[in-house]
């Protein structure tokens, strides 16, 4: 099968994890859009990491903002040929049940809701044979203004596109696909409908690898990657410790990290612990230390530590489990990390940024730039990459199969 080399137009780019997934099948891209200027930092500097030149990673990451009307000229100011592919995923915080949950009008006046118009406007303007558009699951339930904004959504791309309406296909879990975390996210991909090509067969090829904790070991997958891991190798670090570079070398290598980390790298990235207070310090380490204990059981032996009301906030305090997968990575951990506690209790702290990407498959070589906040939120915002990879390979697939027939 003749291997071309396929492009991609990236939008909502956030830091590159859903684009990484594409670098490493061998897609070219032709653009990042991306709002956020420390995230277009990195993007820069992951593109100088595969070999692109100065001028054209200038000209290839777009700092802009996609509801501008002129967003479509700036972006063929900067392109020269038309993509095979576009792939994002408009931030979801408004669809997210959590955000709703949080929000005093449930988000109903978001502007971030109607996001999904600027993608579909790239999108038929440029229409390429394939797109990826990805989500988090409270898409399907999301009602701003009583409006159903799944179907509104899938009927909007069903207008040029073959697509799969069917959410127990579409909705991924990135443990499925070796990311030490468990972690469902909506997958919507469509095929030009100018094209044979059956949407179904991309989603087939959209392979398992893994199964979950809550699955049957099933022959031919592997069992779920877990957070021991993804993470016990690091360097054991107390609040405040850590730097943005170290020189590290490897001892430790499982398959995961054969994955991720290459065997000749020899630094370790964003591996730095937070400060935290005395009594945040004593709640990580009674939490960690009984393998997670909430907070109802905390205040049962030290009501001292305990300032919320249990009932309302058991969750606020969450230790990670070494073996199982991570809970969801989230935007919040930028806010504090209490959602991700280290499990190993003598290090009473919360998660580094390197950690937590280590739980998001990004590889270690990997930098993330800005102030540890903003790296955070990177980190949080973006899709896993090896579950990109996963999708960017069904998607290669299909553009060489379609080639051939073409051909």
């Amino acid at each position: 099968m003749k291997k071309e080399k396929y492009t991609f137009i990236d939008l909502f780019a956030g830091c590159g994890g859903l684009s990484e997934g594409f670098y490493q099948e061998g897609f070219l891209p032709l653009l990042h859009l991306e709002i956020d200027k420390v995230a277009c930092e990195t993007l820069k500097t992951r593109m100088k990491y595969y070999g692109y030149d100065d001028q054209y990673v200038e000209k290839a990451v777009l700092c802009d903002d996609i509801t501008c009307e002129d967003i479509i000229e700036k972006i063929n100011k900067r392109i020269s040929q038309k993509p095979d592919v576009i792939i994002g995923g408009p931030p979801c915080q408004a669809f997210s049940t959590v955000g709703r949950a949080q929000d005093p009008d449930g988000m109903q006046n978001d502007p971030r809701n109607y996001l999904f118009e600027s993608y579909m406007k790239i999108l038929n303007y440029y229409l390429p044979k394939v797109f990826i558009f990805e989500n988090v699951k409270g898409l399907l339930s999301a009602r701003p203004k009583g409006i159903n904004i799944y179907k509104k959504i899938m009927d909007s791309m069903n207008e040029n596109y073959n697509i799969v309406r069917d959410s127990n296909i579409t909705l991924l879990n990135a443990a499925n696909y070796g990311v030490p975390q468990e972690r469902e996210r909506l997958m919507l991909i469509g095929v030009r409908k100018d094209i044979d090509y059956d949407i179904m067969e991309v989603y087939k090829n959209v392979k398992k690898t893994h199964y979950l904790p809550s699955e049957n070991a099933s022959s031919g997958l592997k069992k779920f990657v877990t957070v021991r891991e993804a993470i016990s190798d690091l360097p054991k670090l107390k609040p405040g410790e850590g730097q943005n570079i170290i020189e590290f070398k490897e001892e430790n290598w499982n398959e995961y990290l054969r994955i991720i980390r290459n065997k000749n790298f020899d630094k370790l990235y964003n591996h730095s612990a937070r400060n935290h207070n005395e009594k945040d310090r004593e709640r990580y380490k009674i939490l960690s230390e009984h393998g997670g204990w909430k907070l109802r059981d905390l205040q049962k032996v030290r009501p001292d530590l305990v300032h919320h009301n249990p009932k309302h906030f058991g969750n606020r305090y969450t230790v990670q489990v070494f073996d199982l997968p991570g809970k969801t990575v989230v935007a919040h951990l930028y806010k504090d990390g209490n959602l991700f506690i280290h499990p190993d209790y003598t290090q009473e702290r919360t998660f580094t940024v390197r950690e937590a990407a280590r739980i998001q498959s990004f590889p270690d070589d990997f930098f993330f730039e800005g102030a540890r906040t903003s790296q955070f939120k990177q980190v949080g915002n973006a899709v896993p990459p090896l579950m990109a990879k996963a999708c960017a390979h069904s998607i290669k697939f299909a553009l060489n199969e379609i080639t051939e027939r073409r051909d």
